[in-house]
């Protein structure tokens, strides 16, 4: 399909007719044009059954708005100031793996779901945002369930409620900055965000980091598991895990597809007309699988030029949160195979999530096998 439409509609479970891109230069042209689209959900609020209140974060706006809150972002996820957290991220991956370990000793089978995927990011994410120790138990229980494609109509309870938990945060925050994102921006920029704003910034940082930075850590161990020569190289400190990383970035593109675009005027897309008011969706894991990456860009290879996948987006609206997900999986996937060289999958027949744009797993098997610590003084 991608080869001779890299552009068709198709009709979403709410009635709404999309364009669906597949390729990867179409892709590319489509999420850098901000002058021909909108990424201002707000119109099409309605037809969704939504309210203006559920919608909020970087992703459904566009400039000067975009701009603005974007701007209050961006320091922060600078290299400078994200190399300050690299100790903090070492410390969690180190912790979570301390507590595979305790879960090998009590079972032989450990899901690394909750111990590892899960747990780094979102910890991680606790620290970027200051939330304070006695808090996260409660927003731990409301993220998981956010998550949780198979609760059903609980899950949006979840999402309304781990928002309302960063919307009182921001408020709390106000009067009393922490040492994260949150305290930071209002001690820098207080008089021009509100709490509102604030905490969907916030909650924006959570969503965005959260259930993405999960599924890679899953999925790329699931496929590291399978490739013993790659798993065996990241033991090795003299090892590059850079290739390897955009490369199970580029082969798993979690995200299925980018922030819809509206239409803002007519447009030509490939061969197909595009009017005003049309919906558009990059599809970022047939983008990324495009033969513009070489032979065989269905296979997983880390000595693959780089071609910069989409992942992360493209243009304007490219994740603003790339460097510390990178930073995540620079750490995670080697420590755990210095840690578990022996790690195997417990079963074959992985279970993966089905109804949430965010590629994942609802549970990852393994045998942790021996454990390089056990006999290390720690």
């Amino acid at each position: 399909m991608r080869a001779t439409e890299p552009i068709h509609t198709l009709t979403t479970f709410m009635g709404i007719k999309v364009w669906l891109v597949t390729g990867h230069e179409l892709a590319r042209e489509v999420l850098g044009d901000m002058a021909s689209y909108s990424t201002d959900i707000r119109p099409y609020v309605g037809k969704a059954g939504a309210s203006d209140g559920d919608i909020g974060g970087l992703g459904f706006t566009d400039p000067p708005e975009h701009t603005r809150l974007r701007k209050l972002l961006t320091p922060e996820f600078t290299m400078r100031r994200l190399e300050r957290l690299r100790p903090m991220v070492t410390r969690i991956v180190e912790q979570q793996l301390d507590e595979v370990a305790l879960r090998a000793r009590e079972n032989e089978v450990v899901d690394l779901v909750p111990t590892f995927a899960f747990a780094v990011p979102f910890l991680v994410i606790c620290e970027l945002l200051g939330l304070p120790d006695e808090r996260r138990d409660t927003f731990r229980r409301l993220g998981a369930a956010r998550f949780d494609i198979t609760s059903g109509g609980a899950a949006f309870g979840a999402i309304s409620g781990s928002r309302e938990f960063l919307l009182a945060e921001a408020a709390r925050q106000r009067h009393d900055p922490g040492p994260g994102l949150i305290g930071q921006i209002v001690r820098d920029h207080g008089d021009d965000i509100n709490d509102y704003d604030l905490g969907g910034l916030a909650d924006g940082v959570f969503t965005g980091g959260m259930e993405t930075s999960a599924g890679m850590l899953a999925l790329g161990t699931a496929v590291l598991l399978g490739e013993p020569e790659i798993w065996g190289s990241l033991r090795d400190d003299a090892t590059d895990v850079d290739p390897i990383v955009e490369e199970l970035l580029r082969y798993l593109s979690v995200v299925q597809v980018a922030f819809p675009r509206f239409a803002k005027q007519a447009v030509r897309v490939g061969q197909a007309d595009v009017r005003k008011g049309d919906v558009v969706l990059a599809h970022l894991p047939a983008a990324s699988r495009d033969p513009v990456y070489g032979t065989d860009p269905e296979r997983f290879d880390p000595s693959r030029p780089d071609k910069q996948h989409l992942a992360f987006g493209h243009g304007l609206h490219r994740c603003v949160g790339a460097e510390l997900a990178r930073m995540e999986l620079r750490s995670a996937y080697p420590a755990l195979a210095r840690r578990f060289p022996e790690m195997r999958l417990a079963e074959q027949d992985i279970p993966y999530t089905e109804s949430s744009i965010v590629f994942g797993v609802e549970s990852l098997l393994v045998v942790p096998g021996r454990d390089t610590m056990a006999s290390t003084p720690r």
